[in-house]
């Protein structure tokens, strides 16, 4: 399974402006929390920036993507982000049919 987090920023100057971005990628959460005290706290980047780092919550993306084992024996991958579910390398048209009945049944996910 893979995990990714990815963390956005902004660096604002003096007048409101956009100085400068940036985007971290980290493979846990542990790893996403972290990263984003530090880019907070890194005093000699935001400097170099010109500016003030400004974390864009509401722009993060999040995603996991297991292995996926068909009952038919086929493998595939199904990748759950905030935004979309992507279904990859599989041939058997009846898993992503499969997996849009799925996920149309989960609440959450609609």
């Amino acid at each position: 399974m893979r995990e990714r987090y990815t963390a956005k920023f902004v660096y604002l100057d003096g007048n409101g402006e956009q100085a400068g971005t940036s985007s971290e990628v980290y493979d846990s959460i542990g790893g996403y929390e972290t990263g984003v005290a530090s880019m907070i706290s890194n005093m000699a980047n935001i400097a170099s920036h010109r500016g003030k780092l400004v974390h864009l919550k509401a722009a993060d993306l999040f995603s996991v993507t297991p292995k996926c084992h068909d009952e038919g024996g086929e493998l595939y991958f199904l990748s759950l982000a905030r935004d979309r579910i992507t279904v990859s390398a599989y041939t058997d048209d009846a898993i992503r049919k499969r997996v849009e009945m799925w996920s149309n049944s989960v609440p959450e996910l609609a």
